[in-house]
């Protein structure tokens, strides 16, 4: 059988056009302890801002949870007729990572969805049966071809330039909780096939706090095709300090599927982030690019400005904001966590 690539298949840049944002609505308290209220008008504020340049559709288990979520949209001021429920529970709201990854094949204007398998970041936190099948269950609402490549894949420890290129972490990928079957050229095969790209990069480890072991969505992002923005330490006996350094220095070594060297734009870090005696992996590489606006967690930091204006340098096309994650973060992900983009085609 063909694989994506072979049918001329690819996963497209999160900065390529979108036809909608798709979501899990968030249930699961212990993902945010003592704190799952405090999340849900911010959540609206994001669906908000994202819905003002594309559909949004959103999974929830029940109708109950369906009329939560308009209530809270409502009080927003949300435009509700751009934004769709669809019946299908979940574990929990880190669709990102069980979410759809959607491919397209531009000449024939096809879509396709790859359903990787999902273990909730190497077995961290089941159950986690209900998130395994999301995938499969939008490809059969649309009534368009799923695939199965049979190994783990999160859609957050992957990021794409568009023209070929995949970057992403050794620390996760090649993690035993992951495919331990695999080894890195096996995972490059099925990145290549089932993503529908030509070039791999490669980088280390991830930030402290980050239970993903790694995803490269905290760490370095495309913000085109040939720029990246990769966050930085500044303080030195911070323990991110070297991590990121040394990221910032492998990140000079590589280069693009055209052999050029990535354009690499410095973002700060927010002072750490401690809630009940846990360092959070708070980070402003957490954002999400919606069609309208690159949407930022901020932290109620001194650097949230800063990394707001960097930001929005790099999206010219887009108007760059900040929304407050403070909340949102002890569940250890922010906005780019919580989405997933449906391209167009």
């Amino acid at each position: 059988m063909n694989t994506p690539k072979q049918l001329g298949f690819h996963f497209p840049a999160e900065f390529a056009p979108h036809t909608a944002t798709w979501l899990s609505w968030p249930h699961k308290e212990a993902s945010w302890p003592g704190k799952i209220d405090t999340i849900f008008p911010v959540y609206a504020e994001f669906i908000k801002h994202v819905a003002e340049g594309e559909l949004v559709n959103i999974n929830v288990a029940n109708d109950a949870m369906k009329q939560f979520a308009l209530a809270h949209l409502e009080k927003v001021g949300a435009d509700l007729k751009k934004i769709n429920f669809f019946l299908n529970p979940t574990n929990d709201a880190w669709c990102r990572d069980h979410g759809p990854a959607f491919l397209i094949q531009p000449t024939e204007k096809k879509k396709m969805i790859v359903d990787w398998g999902y273990n909730a970041w190497g077995g961290k936190y089941p159950p986690f049966d209900l998130d395994d099948v999301i995938p499969t269950l939008i490809a059969k609402h649309y009534n368009i071809p799923v695939v199965h490549p049979g190994i783990v894949m999160e859609g957050g420890s992957v990021e794409f330039n568009g023209k070929g290129t995949l970057l992403t972490t050794r620390a996760c990928l090649l993690n035993p909780n992951r495919n331990p079957h695999l080894n890195q050229a096996q995972i490059e095969e099925y990145l290549s096939n089932y993503y529908g790209v030509n070039h791999i990069l490669w980088l280390g480890d991830g930030i402290i706090g980050d239970d993903t072991d790694g995803h490269i969505d905290d760490l370095t992002r495309f913000a085109n095709s040939d720029t990246v923005v990769t966050i930085v330490e500044e303080n030195k006996s911070d323990e991110n300090y070297e991590i990121l350094q040394d990221n910032l220095k492998e990140l000079n070594t590589l280069r693009l599927e055209n052999g050029k060297q990535l354009n690499i734009v410095e973002l700060p870090m927010p002072k750490a982030v401690i809630y009940e005696d846990q360092r959070l992996p708070a980070s402003y590489a957490n954002f999400y690019i919606a069609n309208k606006y690159v949407v930022v967690p901020t932290f109620r930091d001194k650097n949230d400005d800063k990394a707001l204006g960097i930001l929005q340098s790099c999206f010219p096309d887009r108007q760059v904001i900040g929304l407050d994650s403070t909340d949102i973060i002890w569940g250890l992900g922010s906005f780019h966590c919580l989405s997933q983009q449906e391209p167009a085609v």
